[in-house]
């Protein structure tokens, strides 16, 4: 076979776009009974947020279309942020929200993880 005959096609590698990930800024609260971690995820729709507990890692990724229009300004975005969770959280009541770009996660604490008063008796 001569090379005329064997031509190779160019390598045609499909374009990946990278959108471009960011930390949602975050508050933590802490109480008596829970954790509460307040994330900014705006323009995120709630069927592209993703909770996970694993081990004692909270993983948080969020998801923000890019908007069409000329006009629109936006771009694509994906909110990713991860925590350590203390132990004594009851992982089976972990809850979250979302309400106006605002993520609510609520971690309850575990009855032996909160803090218990005890009686003192005179003797």
């Amino acid at each position: 076979m001569s090379m005329t005959e064997n031509k190779l096609t160019p390598n045609r590698t499909e374009r990946m776009e990278r959108r471009p990930s960011v930390p949602p800024q975050v508050d933590i609260y802490e109480n008596v009974d829970e954790i509460l971690v307040v994330a900014d995820v705006p323009g995120a729709r709630t069927d592209s947020i993703m909770v996970r507990l694993e081990k004692n890692e909270l993983y948080l990724h969020a998801r923000r279309e890019e908007e069409a229009g000329p006009r629109s300004g936006g771009a694509g975005v994906d909110y990713t942020r991860t925590f350590v969770v203390p132990p004594g959280i009851a992982a089976d009541r972990i809850t979250a929200e979302m309400n106006g770009g605002v993520l609510r996660i609520h971690l309850p604490k575990d009855d032996a993880a909160k803090p218990r008063k005890i009686a003192v008796r005179s003797a």
